[in-house]
């Protein structure tokens, strides 16, 4: 073997340190691009560094990055549900309408997340049992379960939601850290746990790299991807509780679009859509950089048009600037 040959090898993965690892990862580069938002807004906005401006941030992002969390399991086994948004309509509009027969508050907190849990089972069926592939499935019940809603409220809304009510989505745990935030905290590390550290995460990933060889290797694949579409649905209910209780309010437009923020959040976490790879943390992550630019971008008085634009563009960007540099490279 010549000089040339040798020096052309690469070092294998498993012989680098794992410091080394995680400083080539993905969740590095967000890291940083977090820092870099987080200064950058500091400077432009003398209310940003604002302890309970930073608090209301939050706002932004925690109700998305919940259903996020589900998401990435979902895309990581290969699957896919836009129908989150709706599930969040039709959830809210269930909780309106037990409302207006006297539900009290713990009533509507387990019909909201009983109407999500419902309509994953749903999304989960069609898939599993019938073979439908997941992005057809949840683009018809996007429809369907928003449709549903507008049929219930029309041009209406429920109000008067009881004051017990609104601490889901407008109340505090501790100082300026708000209910939201650190639910979202404890569910990312449910998550985190589940999908790195246990054999259901393992077998989510061997679905998502291979559904068929995960099959004969003795995994359920179909009872994996079933599960993983409740959770989605679970995860919908509750951001449905809270988004609810933080507006006060029942319409049929709520949650309008924000499946694809939802998306956006789990593939710039480094969540690859064609399923089989990504990470918690990096979710986490991606989560925090969106909030932080819909926060400083609301600081700076830019329309929420603009906004839209830039979720827009990053969802085309993030997936496709790595494919672009992988074909450059070879």
């Amino acid at each position: 073997m010549t000089a040339v040959d040798t020096a052309s090898r690469h070092i294998p993965d498993r012989l680098t340190t794992p410091a080394a690892r995680l400083l080539r990862s993905w969740e590095a580069l967000l890291v940083v691009v977090a820092v870099a938002i987080f200064t950058f807004n500091s400077f432009a906005s003398p209310y940003f560094l604002d302890p309970w401006n930073l608090s209301d941030a939050s706002f932004n992002f925690t109700e998305k990055a919940m259903i996020a969390l589900a998401m990435a399991l979902l895309i990581i086994a290969g699957e896919i549900d836009l129908s989150v948004g709706a599930i969040i309509a039709l959830s809210s509009t269930a909780m309106g309408y037990a409302l207006q027969f006297g539900v009290d508050t713990p009533g509507l907190v387990a019909i909201g997340i009983g109407a999500g849990l419902a309509c994953g089972a749903f999304n989960g069926l069609l898939v599993t049992r019938f073979g439908l592939p997941s992005i057809v499935v949840t683009i018809g019940t996007m429809s369907l379960f928003r449709g549903i809603a507008y049929i219930v409220l029309g041009d209406t809304a429920f109000n008067g939601y009881p004051p017990s009510f609104a601490w889901f989505g407008q109340g505090y745990v501790w100082w300026v850290f708000t209910f939201e935030l650190a639910l979202f905290a404890a569910l990312a590390l449910i998550y985190g746990v589940a999908l790195h550290c246990t054999v259901f995460g393992r077998r989510i990933y061997a679905v998502g790299n291979n559904a068929t060889a995960a099959a004969f290797s003795g995994i359920r694949v179909e009872r994996i991807r079933m599960t993983l579409f409740l959770l989605t649905g679970l995860m919908a209910g509750i951001a449905s509780v809270c988004l609810t209780s933080r507006l006060g309010s029942t319409r049929p437009s709520i949650g309008t679009g924000m499946e694809l923020e939802v998306v956006t959040m789990v593939v710039l976490g480094g969540v690859a859509i064609t399923g089989g790879a990504g990470t918690i943390p990096g979710v986490v992550l991606a989560a925090l950089i969106m909030g932080l630019v819909t926060f400083g971008l609301g600081l700076l008085n830019v329309p929420g048009v603009v906004m839209s634009v830039f979720v827009g563009l990053l969802l085309i960007a993030v997936i496709a600037v790595p494919r672009m540099i992988a074909k450059a490279r070879r």
